[in-house]
């Protein structure tokens, strides 16, 4: 197994996209935790005498401001480590869940196979929005909310690939030496089911992130999301689209950062699926 992850860390050395986009996502995410401590800007600090101006020097509004006079640069750097911190929290719970829940029905196959199925089929068919506004009306505005609901749903597809990994993984020899010599099912699926998906799960999860930021960020946007006076990515975006007309910039800068962290993310994961599963020359 560590020989396996030192070749894929080779591999995906050897990959300069692969390498650029995770050394961007590095320097967002850091950004985003030490930009605000660089300004002098609070990020729901209204300045009545600056509102919607341009990117400027000028009283350090580096990105310009809104229509309320409040720092893009801050906002935006705020609003980033929001969306990045909702999406990895959302992945790693989906991924945790799914991993968990598709190899107890991949190893167990027959009827409780099939039910456990059956349930992840019908999840799936609920529009996540929904689920989403009825969570909202239930319990109100909240990020944790937020996170909760992402990841409910999240880990559907995770489920689904496990499990048909495992499918394969339980017919193999060791696994049927295992079972022989006498372990238990939850043993052998901790020592030699999930260790043997892990790769598939690493190489899911990069692209897992994008995809749980854009949701997010189209929850925002529909004002699900992230409340006032804080910030996401979609919520600087929605209140971007209503002046782009007028002041562009507050909708390029926050959805030009959006776009770069969706890239190198899918970027990276290619990168890495790649590192792990080197197709055939």
């Amino acid at each position: 197994m560590s020989g396996l992850w030192s070749a894929a860390r080779d591999r995906l050395r050897l990959n300069p996209v692969a390498r650029t986009a995770f050394y961007l996502i590095v320097f967002v995410a850091l950004l985003s935790l030490v930009g605000p401590l660089l300004n002098p800007n609070h990020f729901d600090t209204l300045d009545w005498a600056h509102p919607a101006t341009p990117p400027s020097v000028l009283h350090a509004h580096w990105f310009g401001t809104d229509r309320l006079g409040r720092d893009l640069f801050v906002r935006t750097l705020d609003g980033t480590r929001i969306s990045l911190a909702i999406g990895l929290f959302a992945t790693a719970v989906s991924l945790l869940v799914g991993a968990l829940y598709g190899a107890i029905a991949g190893y167990a196959g027959g009827r409780l196979d099939r039910l456990m199925m059956r349930g992840v089929e019908i999840l799936s068919g609920l529009p996540l929005i929904f689920f989403v506004i009825f969570l909202t009306v239930l319990f109100g505005h909240h990020a944790l909310l937020l996170f909760l609901s992402i990841a409910a749903v999240g880990w559907l597809t995770t489920a689904r690939i496990v499990r048909g990994q495992t499918l394969s993984i339980r017919r193999q020899e060791f696994v049927e030496a295992a079972i022989a010599g006498g372990a238990s099912s939850f043993r052998i699926i901790r020592k030699h089911v999930l260790p043997n998906v892990i790769g598939t799960v690493v190489v899911y999860a990069t692209l897992t992130v994008p995809q749980m930021i854009l949701y997010e960020s189209f929850l925002s946007f529909l004002g699900l999301g992230v409340q006032e006076p804080h910030a996401s990515l979609g919520s600087l975006i929605a209140d971007g689209a209503a002046e782009m007309e007028a002041a562009p910039w507050i909708l390029l800068i926050p959805g030009g950062l959006l776009a770069v962290l969706l890239l190198c993310f899918n970027l990276f994961g290619d990168g890495l699926r790649d590192a792990l599963e080197p197709r055939e020359s």
